[in-house]
């Protein structure tokens, strides 16, 4: 099989590592793909959101299976265009990308299915949180304690466009599940968490994420079966059926889950924590799904933990780098972690900075205290200028982890 993986990032990197594990993988391609990918597969000089592009380079290849990283070319059809051609894509429709792409169509999806989430509010009043309307690379998310808060967060959000969501503030624990859907059947994936904000001790502003690790001690299968498959029976009703990862964001509350987002991919970088838990075949189960039918797979978690740490430009979220030496990957790979590139280029064969988060490192372990541990004694062993990374990924699990 010769599959085309859309993307640039850590999640993609992750992606490319565990497809090449299947045996029934003859050709990896990837666009624009990164050093890392590099190094599993061919890399073209497209762009993620080049519909036209990809499907002459797809034709040309004659690639059997487009595999869409990112939301932006998913919400933006990306899927449409190439399934239309007759090229297999596992990567829902522009349609039924909207769940991602405008919070106000998930809230009004989720009422209809019956979905729990958090309730609108009408006025934007302290505490509460205000969202972006549209997409915001996991940057559009502001909470809200005081006054202060409510004003800078409304000037924040209005630099993604004019329509904003105002939700109640939930507290309580916050995990992702992913579920591989195909129209009407899901599998589930083993929960993650992640950690949004920039700072040790949740401070800061919201990231794309700053590490992530599994498992989670939530029943993911229950959860995929009271959130994600009515939502997805509901999009199928409105004509508009679900192919592709359906990502919930949950906070676990003392009333039970309740879903914060949807988006329409996997997400990053909890991917690169679930991917490495996985037993079986995922090409296999991908393949499956661009085609409608998932009814004879199943994919298994391993026992082990894994935990993931995101190393990011020094002044992540507010601006990148580039151009930057990095060193120390090699010596971080021999420890035995995954180094996933995110955010990295090759400047005369050397590597540097090309992004916001750089690089992901993920380790595994017997447990997530000792999964932890391997993670940061890999990625204490890389460096760039200006490189932080949170140092509390995973620290006190407590509820949040099975050991």
């Amino acid at each position: 099989m010769k599959v085309l993986l859309v993307g640039s990032g850590g999640r993609e990197h992750a992606l490319a590592w565990k497809l090449v594990q299947a045996p029934a993988l003859d050709e990896l391609h990837a666009v624009p793909g990164n050093p890392g990918i590099a190094r599993l597969g061919a890399c073209h000089p497209v762009r993620a959101e080049d519909g036209e592009g990809l499907l002459v380079l797809a034709r040309s290849l004659d690639i059997d299976l487009v595999v869409i990283g990112p939301e932006t070319p998913l919400v933006a059809g990306v899927a449409d265009g190439l399934r239309h051609a007759g090229i297999p894509v596992f990567g829902p429709s522009r349609a039924a990308a909207r769940i991602e792409g405008s919070k106000q169509f998930a809230k009004d999806v989720m009422h209809a299915a019956g979905v729990p989430t958090a309730e609108t509010l009408a006025v934007a009043r302290p505490p509460c949180v205000i969202k972006a309307d549209g997409l915001a690379a996991g940057k559009g998310v502001f909470v809200c304690h005081d006054p202060a808060e409510l004003d800078a967060a409304l000037q924040a959000a209005a630099a993604f466009g004019d329509a904003i969501v105002i939700e109640e503030l939930l507290e309580g624990e916050e995990v992702s599940v992913f579920a591989l859907c195909d129209g009407a059947r899901a599998i589930a994936l083993p929960a993650a968490q992640d950690f949004k904000r920039v700072g040790d001790g949740d401070i800061g502003p919201n990231t794309g994420g700053m590490g992530s690790f599994s498992p989670v001690a939530v029943d993911a299968e229950e959860i995929v079966d009271s959130v994600h498959r009515p939502v997805l029976a509901e999009l199928a009703t409105r004509g508009t059926p679900f192919l592709g990862t359906l990502y919930a964001g949950l906070m676990l509350t003392d009333d039970g889950p309740k879903v914060l987002e949807f988006n329409c991919r996997f997400g990053d970088p909890e991917t690169q924590s679930v991917l490495p838990r996985l037993e079986g075949d995922l090409l296999g189960t991908l393949a499956a799904a661009a085609a409608g039918d998932l009814a004879r797979f199943e994919l298994v978690a391993g026992d082990e933990a894994v935990v993931t740490v995101v190393l990011a430009a020094g002044d992540y979220p507010a601006a990148t780098d580039s151009g930057s030496p990095i060193d120390g990957v090699d010596a971080a790979e021999a420890t035995g972690a995954l180094v996933f590139h995110a955010g990295t280029a090759l400047r005369n064969d050397r590597l540097v900075t090309n992004g916001g988060r750089i690089l992901n490192v993920t380790a595994c372990g017997e447990s997530v205290v000792a999964a932890r541990e391997r993670a940061y004694s890999a990625a204490e062993l890389i460096s760039f200028p200006g490189m932080r990374y949170r140092r509390d990924i995973a620290q006190e699990p407590g509820i949040r982890a099975v050991h």
